[in-house]
């Protein structure tokens, strides 16, 4: 009981800033716009971050342990088409659902096998994997959507559990729950901290950071194919636009939630609380009729401000060493 609490402490201590700017941000819609905090909408917020969230997720892993993935947009728009062209063919819903996520795993371990095994920056080798599936999906498709009509499909991105709970909201807790265990609790999480925060010292230390590299580029790939899925069944098609930009929205929650982009620290529940704040901005510029491109421009500037924030954090670091 006392760690529960000693625990709730630490993270509300870690997480005070980012807590105010959340509470201030719902202060200001609830204001301009009442229908924000009434539950369809609470809960069609929390189904739309669902797919933010899932690849916040895997890029919290992938940033702590100093890597980067930009290919996490276009695999979802090619594991969409991916599925929505399996369901057209009749093939089962399990079926597709397993090699709709293999394929993310392929995606990750090339990204993994390339950046891990040789000098590359990740920066590059995912901007050039984002490029190819990208490509790739627009080559297949044509550049048109793919129709989805199959109901217990789209049911899965669109149903609710108990008539309430989204069902995308009950897949984001379980991916929460194993992030924050495989982080908090495993060899695993200790090792990605640790190439993170000093691949050299890693490597005498005995930890292996090839593997360690391929993990979370590989579970990068399959958060990316769940939210693909997940994003299709809620679209009720696959479509080769899907993910355009998403990887920037989960890179923001990350930083926003206090990882830093230097590697080596970070915490999956300060990127929840970075999901929620870009979920809300979202949802209550849209509510109070603002105009979508100053919608973008705003989240380039709340962009800027946290990593300009991650830079001053890591320049007092630098200072106090």
């Amino acid at each position: 009981m006392n760690k529960m609490v000693d625990g709730t402490k630490k993270y509300f201590k870690r997480n005070a800033g980012i807590l105010i700017g959340l509470a201030l941000i719902c202060i200001v819609i609830t204001v301009n716009s009442p229908q924000f905090l009434t539950q369809n909408n609470i809960m069609n917020v929390l189904r739309q971050i669902s797919s933010n969230m899932f690849l916040a997720s895997s890029m919290t892993m992938v940033l702590i342990a100093g890597g980067i993935d930009l290919s996490v947009g276009s695999g979802i728009a090619m594991i969409g088409v991916m599925a929505g062209t399996f369901l057209n063919m009749n093939i089962p819903i399990p079926v597709v659902i397993i090699i709709c996520l293999i394929a993310g795993a392929l995606i990750g371990s090339v990204n993994g096998t390339i950046i891990s095994r040789t000098t590359l920056p990740p920066f590059i080798v995912t901007y050039s994997i984002q490029s190819i599936l990208k490509g790739g999906t627009y080559v297949f498709t044509g550049g048109t959507t793919v129709r989805i009509d199959n109901r217990v499909w789209t049911n899965l991105g669109t149903g609710y559990a108990f008539g309430v709970i989204p069902y995308p909201v009950i897949y984001l807790s379980v991916v929460f729950v194993i992030v924050w265990l495989v982080l908090n609790k495993t060899k695993l999480g200790r090792h990605i901290y640790a190439v993170g925060g000093n691949e050299k010292a890693a490597r005498f230390s005995g930890i292996n950071v090839i593997r360690t590299r391929m993990f979370v580029y590989i579970f990068s790939g399959v958060m990316a194919a769940l939210a693909g899925m997940v994003l299709c069944a809620r679209q009720y098609s696959g479509n080769p636009l899907a993910g355009d930009g998403a990887e920037m929205d989960a890179i923001a929650a990350c930083v926003l939630g206090g990882t830093s982009m230097a590697g080596g620290y970070g915490f999956i529940g300060g990127t929840l609380i970075g999901a929620l704040i870009i979920g809300l901005l979202n949802n209550g510029l849209n509510l109070m009729g603002i105009d979508s491109y100053w919608q973008i421009i705003l989240k380039g500037v709340v962009i800027l401000a946290a990593v300009y924030i991650d830079y001053l954090k890591n320049l007092k670091k630098s200072k106090a060493n």
